[in-house]
């Protein structure tokens, strides 16, 4: 199997996944799993598209991420491995569309508008 090459994004952050034949490695930047991402919520969210099909020690990740924090970082390697584990398989998707992790989440900070103090907040209202 050659390299399979993703791309998941989540609020403003980009991440682009590099599949290959291995053991299991996951790196990211250049910096292990459990270094990069400490906590073991995030390291779950990363780790479930291979727990759910049951391909854990399977495959090498190489991942590239920038932008926005830490969670949407971790969900955004999340939806390219899952994307990447469809082109592997197509009977994974069957498994990961009803987890939802194969749904690009459209939700992104509403800008601040003109005359106001926030998105939505308003300057305090003065009658008189």
């Amino acid at each position: 199997m050659d390299t399979i090459h993703k791309i998941g994004r989540r609020k403003t952050a980009v991440a682009r996944v590099y599949l290959s034949d291995g053991n299991g490695k996951i790196t990211i930047n250049n910096r292990d799993l459990n270094t990069y991402f400490p906590t073991a919520t995030l390291q779950y969210k990363v780790k479930q598209p291979f727990s759910l099909t049951g391909t854990e020690d399977t495959y090498d990740v190489n991942v590239n991420v920038y932008g926005g924090g830490i969670t949407g970082q971790a969900e955004a390697i999340r939806l390219a491995l899952s994307r990447a584990m469809c082109e592997i398989d197509a009977e994974n998707r069957l498994t990961l569309k009803p987890e939802g992790l194969l749904t690009r989440d459209p939700r992104m900070v509403e800008r601040k508008k003109f005359g106001q103090k926030k998105a939505r907040k308003k300057f305090q209202f003065s009658k008189r």
